[in-house]
């Protein structure tokens, strides 16, 4: 008990989160006498899982196409289709940023690279400054839910490790997050065509010269969805398969073709993607070691018959749920959010019936809001620092997304077949 505060207290002084983690897994097999050289052993287990592949090389195909001029031909081209409707920059910024959030898998590096392009456009456009301020920050935390984010990569590979009898496969959780991640874009839509009605219009009607100047100058971007989503589900591709494909494809348009990313700034690229890729997987890799003691000590059923003996109803364990993940994205960021929970809290949602896939999604859409949540949520911060507003001023930008966010959540959680129907 002394330990576990004292871990506690490391934890909330900054202390590393794998030493924290990896420490409570040797102080717990410890107190069972087991031999402390399992931790080791788990660690090494990361070697065998060929889908961990996917990890790295999908958050470097996202760093370079970060580092190009891809995301200004991405902004043109939804312009293009979308920037004649009423609101229709408003709907180009909340398509381009779930795009762009969803290849990198970090929505702060999203307010950052798009935010500059697209909040002053938006102020150009005569949108509200509170309504842009709302919407940039908000779009940043789209597209955890879209194929091929890093989440619900992760969230699979964890999930895989606990042997549950429904299995969870990460192609059927790309497949879960489409039709929840669209219902928050058109939903966020719809807001903004309403809030903007009549005011702002970016151009007077839809032009086919544009528009087909977009798609030729994104001729090579345009591929991509189809290559990742495409060779996963006709299986042409296995994941990691894909990620090499997305990754070398990439390397080769941006470096070679375009010539946007020059060889010398190559290694730095490779650098900053690595650093996030390595605090991801020796999280993961400690995790591990920390969810077989949780197993072995039975401590998910535990908790289960616990809180079974307090709530018997399944929706009222569904309220607590997402009252929890909404306080914990606040808190900590997604992957460490992942790594540490979800071993946790997928038993015992097993055992109210809840699908380990629909629990998948139910978990990335609240982290996803949790980002966005007040006091302390972490893109609220970040807008606040990058259009040098206060962080009040933010508060009360992101609210009406905020409520709009929470009541998708909301029907996520208590519609299943939201989630599950492409994988039934």
């Amino acid at each position: 008990m002394i330990m576990g505060l004292l871990l506690l207290l490391l934890a909330l002084a900054g202390a590393p989160l794998f030493a924290v983690i990896v420490a409570s897994a040797l102080l717990g097999f410890h107190s069972e006498e087991i031999n402390l050289s399992v931790v080791g052993i788990e660690i090494y287990r990361l070697a065998e899982m060929p889908v961990l592949l996917a990890i790295p090389l999908f958050t470097f195909a996202g760093y370079l196409l970060g580092e190009s001029r891809a995301p200004h031909r991405l902004v043109r081209l939804t312009n293009a289709l979308l920037g004649w409707l009423s609101g229709g920059l408003a709907i180009v910024s909340l398509a381009a940023c779930a795009l762009f959030t969803a290849f990198t898998g970090a929505s702060g590096v999203t307010i950052v690279a798009l935010g500059a392009l697209l909040y002053p456009a938006l102020r150009e456009a005569n949108y509200p400054e509170r309504f842009s301020l709302g919407l940039i920050t908000t779009s940043g935390s789209l597209g955890l839910l879209f194929a091929p984010a890093l989440p619900l990569i992760l969230y699979g590979v964890v999930a895989q490790q606990m042997n549950l009898d429904v299995p969870v496969k990460i192609d059927d959780l790309f497949a879960a997050g489409l039709v929840p991640g669209l219902l928050m874009l058109v939903l966020l839509s719809l807001y903004s065509i309403w809030k903007v009605r009549g005011q702002t219009r970016l151009s007077e009607g839809f032009s086919i010269a544009e528009a087909w100047a977009a798609i030729c100058e994104a001729k090579w971007e345009i591929p991509l969805p189809l290559v990742v989503l495409g060779g996963i589900y006709s299986g042409f591709f296995a994941l990691s398969e894909a990620a090499a494909v997305t990754a070398l494809y990439v390397l080769i348009v941006e470096v070679v073709i375009q010539r946007e990313v020059p060889l010398r700034k190559l290694p730095a690229v490779m650098r900053e993607s690595m650093v996030l890729v390595g605090a991801i997987v020796i999280i993961l890799g400690v995790s591990l070691a920390s969810t077989n003691y949780l197993i072995d000590t039975e401590v998910p059923t535990r908790l289960f018959d616990v809180i079974r003996a307090q709530i018997d109803s399944k929706l009222t364990f569904l309220i607590l749920l997402n009252i929890f993940l909404l306080a914990l994205g606040m808190m900590l960021d997604i992957f460490s959010a992942i790594v540490i929970v979800v071993p946790i809290i997928l038993p015992i949602a097993i055992g109210y019936g809840i699908h380990p896939v629909h629990l998948g999604i139910i978990f990335l859409a609240n982290m996803q809001i949790g980002y966005i949540t007040p006091p302390v949520g972490m893109n609220l911060f970040i807008a606040s620092y990058r259009f040098e507003r206060p962080v009040l001023d933010v508060y009360r930008a992101t609210v009406p997304f905020f409520v709009i966010l929470l009541l998708t959540v909301l029907v996520i959680t208590y519609w299943p077949a939201l989630s599950l129907f492409l994988i039934s």
